[in-house]
């Protein structure tokens, strides 16, 4: 008798971003799930994109009054951002 092995959905979409290369995407939506929870929503509506490259995580904001905001408290983002995620997955925060 073969044994079934059960994953939460969450588990298999990890094992199959994994398999094909998608984990920087599905980490940065993640952390654009995390903002949306944070913020207040005028200040994410004006989150155009959130992308993970090399372990360097590019917010691009459209508004420029909330984009030096952002810059203003980036290391308090990414201190945020490495205490829900792991210390692990990110080394810096680009705001664009």
């Amino acid at each position: 008798m073969k044994k079934k092995r059960e994953y939460q959905s969450s588990e298999l979409v990890k094992s199959f971003a994994k398999l094909y290369g998608f984990e920087d995407k599905l980490m940065a939506l993640q952390v654009k799930d995390f903002l949306k929870s944070y913020l207040d929503e005028a200040f994410f509506k004006e989150i155009e994109s959130v992308n993970l490259n090399e372990k360097i995580l590019e917010i691009r904001i459209k508004s420029p009054l909330f984009r030096n905001d952002f810059r203003m408290k980036k290391s308090f983002f990414l201190k945020k951002f490495q205490e829900e995620f792991g210390a692990d997955q990110f080394m810096d925060v680009y705001v664009l």
